[in-house]
């Protein structure tokens, strides 16, 4: 049966929505425990929020039998805090990013991103709040930067998301809704 109940919309925290942790890092198991301190936040997320994306990708064999199926998961983000030393940081790598007493240095240049946890908080309606956990993640792709009088600068920012030891490779908390006093 059809309930209103379910339908919401999702909007960040006031403190920010994304944040991230070097690999490794114990995974928050529910939506509500506060995380540790290995996380950074990135602060404000563009008003086009997040977006989730699975492909799946099918491999045939000749005569058109599927024969094997791997997937993708990805997250895509753009973060507008682009004075914030460590939202460049995450868009182009720890050691490209130097900040002497709030002078900022980017350097442009190949680099392995490393593989980080990825926490995507959200609050829900009837109070309730949603968690997403990327347990091995790591920067795919940085879009397009613009600069115009208009609009903020924002890093369009990719995360691939990996399995970890279980297979899994993204892990939804969602806590129960508020009680009513």
């Amino acid at each position: 049966m059809a309930s209103k109940q379910n339908v919401t919309v999702a909007k960040p925290k006031i403190a920010g929505a994304i944040y991230a942790a070097p690999e490794g890092t114990t995974l928050p198991a529910d939506a509500t425990t506060a995380l540790t301190a290995d996380f950074v936040g990135f602060g404000y997320i563009s008003e086009d929020g997040l977006t989730n994306a699975k492909s799946v990708t099918s491999i045939k064999a000749w005569g058109g039998d599927t024969v094997l199926m791997s997937s993708e998961e990805t997250f895509k983000f753009t973060l507008i805090e682009a004075l914030n030393p460590d939202v460049l940081k995450f868009a182009y790598g720890e050691g490209n990013v130097s900040d002497a007493d709030g002078a900022l240095t980017i350097l442009h240049r190949d680099v392995d991103m490393p593989t980080r946890v990825i926490v995507c908080d959200m609050l829900m309606t009837n109070g309730r709040k949603k968690r997403i956990v990327v347990p091995s993640a790591s920067v795919s792709e940085v879009g397009e930067v613009k600069y115009t009088a208009t609009t903020a600068v924002g890093y369009e920012t990719t995360v691939s998301a990996a399995g970890d030891g279980n297979g899994v490779s993204v892990y939804e908390h969602i806590s129960a809704p508020a009680v009513s006093a």
